[in-house]
Formats: C-alpha cells, structure tokens, sequence
C-alpha cells in the first residue's frame, strides 16, 4: 500500500544549497549549526539517488539511515538482571 521510505543524511559545505535537494526526495530536517539534510525517498531509490546526491558539488558526504534495518522491539529487564544491578549498587529508573 505505502512505499517503504529511507532517510538519507547529507553533509553539505552551506546551507544555502539545502533547496536543491528538494527534486530529490521530502526534506524532513535541516540542521543550519552542523550543515546538514535529512530526507526521506522511496528505499528501491535510495542507492541511486546516494550516488546522484554525492555527486554534487555543494555536498561533503551522504550516508544511509540504518533505522529501517534496526530491530525496535525491545525486552525487559528480568527479575534476576533487575537484582543483580541492584546488588552492584545502580539506579533504576
């Protein structure tokens, strides 16, 4: 139904180019202090525009988001973890 998406991080030299990236994908974020882009394009794309988008010349360096590949289901401590940290003296909060 919806298309899976990637982001894609871009390190520029200015912030002033950050518009040109438009044509390629949504533009989530923009840090103006650590020059660089976030955004977003379809994931069969992603590897082809990383090659088109590295290749201008306003742009530093351009690297994949791994969030789609990272497992977001987390377990809880156990009982035994949860007095065994407790013995050694940490906080759980």
């Amino acid at each position: 139904m919806f298309p899976k998406r990637q982001g894609i991080i871009v390190w520029l030299y200015s912030t002033k180019h950050s518009k040109h990236l438009r044509k390629f994908g949504n533009i989530h974020y923009v840090s103006k202090r650590l020059k660089y882009v976030v955004l977003y394009c379809n994931m069969e794309e992603a590897d082809h525009l990383m090659k088109k988008i590295a290749s201008l010349p306003f742009v530093k360096k351009v690297e994949p988001s791994y969030r789609p590949f990272l497992k977001m289901e987390f377990e809880s401590k156990g009982d035994k973890e949860k007095e065994k940290d407790f013995q050694l003296g940490y906080s759980i909060e």
